[in-house]
């Protein structure tokens, strides 16, 4: 035997084709009904004259597609226990239920409890010979985890016993070939063995196997296989040679249930502090949304010095803020988009800070978002920003309640082991999700990180209050373990405050109006500058306003220098006005400005008078001339330096004429030139071949025999060619295939591929390629 082939699990032996039978034994129809798309497809494409499909098949054809992708999907979602019961009863054919349990290599309660969900999934059925997987089920499962890799059980199977004999006549050496054969797809090529050998005759080791019909030649006799009965018993009567219903350990330390109760609220309550301080942020100095919908670099990075955390980290507030209906657009004056909070905001804020973890924890979990892949490059090069509509993926929602549910399976205080924990629960998830995509090991770690900054994970263990929130209930306990929120801080002389908990939300942003965050944690430290008092009056505070929140919020006494920093700046706040005009007028004559200034009809000039000889205007100066002389007025404009500027009207000037251009060849004229360039050119690679005298015209044979001949060898060949009206050419030809009595062949004068007629072609000559 020569080389193995794998046929994979999803090949014509496993779908129950009979292709390997003659052609005229069956019906067309018949021999196609059991092929899978991707085989159907090959065969059309291969011989478009077997069918012409009526419009009605098309739509055959499409409802197979849909229910090929809803039997992919079905199969997602079982475990690997579930995906090896299924794929027993693709290998053992109709068969009844014990036998099912003694095939699979697990325990027979576990086989049994699996293949009662497969079949209330519908992918098992109950025919008259026994249980059996639904068509189509082969094809999907294709060669992925859970499948044995055995081929299917031959209708009528040889007992075992019978089996049993014939592996243990043969030699090790033959054993280990058939071994090699049934673990890597069931099939191989049969080299120089003999197909027809008794076994007392057979002198290898393949011809041991086939005399003893342990591989079956199939049709053509270059291609053994090995029945999957064969497979079986070679296996020990099971599928596969381990266990498959034995979960993989996750490795875990011990931790204090209080202390990751205690730690994991924490991290709930600065999540839902973090999104409140951003978005009251983001209220009142709202970032521009890029062209492509996402947030910008700086304003990331701006986001990340506001919350001191890493851009990571932000992201992941940001993303879950807009998932969660906190965070939409609205253009601005300048008609631009811009992130804002949403009407929801408020409201949000309104409620208790369980709840509102509750609504962000819960729009995280369905989440489709990506917030980790936010700073790393896409395969183009691009980084990618947060907030983009293409940072998103189908499959990580999933991947995050497998995570947290595989976690939740642990006893109360088991967390996960520094170092081997991880990857330990990479393989419990692989194990129960075994189809899902390559990525998912990245999907699991970036939910680890995810979940501790949300707070619902502490020291690398489950919260109690996620169990039930897993369980689509309430988080219960929560309120409890959150700190309680504080209604004063502590003013020292030093100009800073310190609040010795988490404030209350109002006292909060009043405070982060007056004073600026130093440092954030157990107890957050604000100092008060002149900035700080400044911004709150600017938004209107008086200064008895701010010494009286200041007193009231305090439980210190409100030191002297702090007083004296308020007052200061109270002093100096509006000693300097600045207003918007677009013009100024001037006159020595204050009478005269005096009546422009009352003017019935200069109301809408926007007027204002700052000085007995000085009245500004919000008009433009362009329109506000023609509107003074209208009132009897004769202004005159003044120059920078104070002096009178005197102009005329604008000289009106045309552009020069553009020198007139050739007319530009259409694309109908430029395409039959290139084409009559490459037809002359062809013909000039014809003409240094030609021979000096006239060849003897081929017969059909020799025509098909030469091409053939330049087909394999893929060379250019010249041909003489006698078209239907008997008009005879030379062609420069790269020949691709021969069917029917048609030549299927690239012209080089025609650049295109084009059909010729075999018994028409009168001459062949090889042609160097170029």
């Amino acid at each position: 035997m020569a080389t193995t082939r794998s046929a994979g699990a999803g090949g014509p032996d496993r779908a129950g084709s009979a292709g390997d039978r003659g052609p005229g034994h069956r019906s067309l129809a018949d021999q196609l009904r059991g092929w899978s798309d991707e085989r159907l497809g090959r065969l059309l494409a291969a011989r478009p004259d077997l069918v012409t499909p009526a419009p009605h098949d098309f739509g055959q054809l499409a409802s197979r597609a849909a229910v090929r992708a809803s039997l992919s999907r079905a199969l997602d979602a079982l475990t690997r226990l579930e995906l090896s019961v299924l794929d027993a009863l693709v290998v053992a054919g109709q068969t009844p239920r014990e036998d099912v349990v003694s095939i699979v290599h697990a325990a027979p309660d576990a086989v049994e409890a699996a293949l009662d969900l497969l079949i209330d999934r519908g992918l098992v059925w109950s025919s008259v010979g026994g249980w059996r997987a639904v068509t189509g089920v082969a094809d999907a499962l294709g060669a992925g985890p859970g499948v044995s890799g055995l081929r299917v059980r031959s209708p009528d199977f040889a007992d075992p016993s019978v089996l049993e004999a014939a592996l243990a006549e043969i030699t090790p050496v033959a054993r280990a070939l058939l071994e090699h054969v049934v673990d890597h797809g069931g099939e191989g090529t049969t080299g120089s063995a003999r197909l027809t050998v008794l076994p007392a005759d057979a002198a290898t080791p393949a011809e041991e196997l086939i005399s003893r019909r342990l591989l079956v030649p199939r049709a053509g006799g270059s291609v053994v296989h090995a029945p999957g009965e064969v497979g079986l018993a070679v296996r020990g009567g099971r599928t596969t040679r381990e266990p498959i219903d034995d979960l993989p350990t996750i490795a875990v330390a011990e931790r204090s249930p209080d202390l990751v109760d205690r730690a994991a609220a924490g991290a709930a309550f600065e999540a839902v502090r973090r999104v409140e301080l951003l978005l009251d942020h983001w209220g009142t100095q709202p970032p521009t949304m890029l062209r492509s919908g996402g947030l910008g670099v700086r304003d990331l990075k701006l986001a990340t010095a506001l919350l001191h955390l890493d851009e990571a980290t932000t992201a992941l507030v940001v993303e879950t803020a807009h998932t969660a209906g906190l965070l939409g657009t609205v253009a601005n004056a300048d008609g631009n988009a811009v992130w804002v909070p949403s009407d929801s905001f408020d409201a949000w804020v309104a409620r208790p800070p369980a709840e509102r973890w509750a609504t962000l924890v819960h729009a995280w979990l369905d989440s489709a978002r990506l917030p980790a892949l936010v700073g790393t490059r896409d395969p183009a090069g691009k980084t990618w920003n947060a907030l983009a509509p293409e940072l998103a993926s189908h499959a990580v929602a999933e991947a995050r309640r497998a995570t947290l549910l595989a976690l939740a399976d642990l006893p109360p205080g088991a967390a996960l082991a520094a170092g081997t924990g991880l990857p330990s629960l990479l393989d419990r998830v692989s194990w129960d999700r075994p189809r899902r995509p390559r990525s998912r090991g990245d999907y699991v770690a970036w939910t680890l990180t995810e979940a501790a900054a949300l707070g619902l994970t502490g020291l690398g263990a489950v919260a109690s209050y996620t169990r039930a929130l897993l369980s689509d209930d309430k988080p219960t306990g929560l309120a409890e373990l959150m700190p309680e929120p504080v209604d004063h801080v502590l003013i020292q002389a030093d100009l800073t405050a310190v609040a010795p908990g988490p404030l209350e939300s109002s006292l909060a942003r009043s405070l982060q109006l007056v004073a600026d965050v130093e440092s954030r944690g157990g107890a957050t430290t604000y100092r008060f500058t002149p900035a700080s008092v400044r911004r709150a009056l600017d938004v209107g505070w008086t200064a008895a306003e701010v010494h009286g929140f200041l007193e009231q919020v305090s439980r210190t006494p409100v030191p002297q220098p702090l007083t004296y920093l308020v007052d200061d700046t109270v002093r100096t706040f509006g000693a300097i006005r600045v207003g918007h005009a677009e013009a100024f007028l001037r006159a020595d004559d204050e009478s005269a400005l005096t009546e422009l200034l009352h003017h019935p009809k200069a109301a809408g000039l926007g007027l204002r008078r700052i000085a007995p000889t000085v009245i500004i205007s919000t008009t433009p100066i362009d329109v506000l001339l023609p509107r003074l002389r209208d009132l009897g007025a004769a202004p005159v404009l003044e120059s920078a330096d104070g002096s009178v500027q005197v102009s005329r009207p604008d000289v009106l000037r045309a552009r020069p004429p553009r020198e007139r251009r050739a007319s530009v060849r259409s694309t109908r004229e430029s395409a039959r030139i290139a084409s009559v360039v490459t037809a002359i050119r062809a013909g000039d690679r014809a003409a240094t071949v030609r021979p000096a005298a006239t060849a003897a015209p081929l017969t059909p044979s020799g025509a098909l025999a030469a091409l053939r001949e330049a087909i394999e060898a893929e060379s250019t060949v010249l041909v003489g060619y006698v078209d239907n009206q008997g008009v005879s050419s030379e062609r420069v030809i790269d020949p691709i295939s021969i069917e029917g009595g048609s030549l299927t062949a690239h012209d080089h004068r025609a650049d295109d591929v084009r059909a010729f007629a075999v018994h028409r072609i009168t001459t062949v000559r090889p042609l160097a390629s170029g």
